[in-house]
């Protein structure tokens, strides 16, 4: 069985790729440490190169855990049903309408509706919105 996917990543190839950024990054620390820092007078211990090393791996095992604990949280909408907005791309059925000065896809339950008339949000399926022709005394606030 598959490990959960987050925004279309697999869980397994992202801590792949977390765990070999990471023993690289180790690899060029010990390079440093070993090589560059005495080419300039600069001598650390066996024991600081492996306090180093060790902070180094659990700041990315902290990192690690706080991307995937942001990789699963979905991200919150505002609801837009009920909102005014007007057509900037014609709906046939499908276009784009400007609600609170943004750009929405929109759908149109009544047909062909052109530039410039005003809809109204009747249903939200993610990004994309179901608008219908018409005003109503309920919407909320147009752009």
């Amino acid at each position: 069985m598959w490990p959960p996917c987050y925004n279309g990543i697999k869980m397994t190839a992202r801590l792949i790729t977390a765990i070999i950024s990471t023993l690289l990054e180790e690899a060029a620390l010990v390079v440093i440490v070993l090589w560059g820092l005495p080419k300039l007078g600069i001598h650390i211990p066996l024991a600081g190169l492996i306090v180093l090393m060790v902070a180094w791996c659990a700041w990315s095992v902290y990192t690690y855990q706080l991307g995937s604990r942001a990789l699963r949280i979905k991200p919150v909408l505002p609801s837009m049903v009920g909102s005014k907005g007007r057509v900037t791309s014609p709906l046939v059925p499908q276009g784009l309408v400007s609600i609170r000065g943004e750009l929405w896809i929109a759908t149109s339950t009544s047909g062909k509706i052109d530039i410039g008339e005003e809809v109204i949000v009747v249903e939200q399926d993610g990004l994309k919105l179901v608008v219908d022709k018409g005003s109503a005394s309920d919407s909320k606030e147009t752009e």
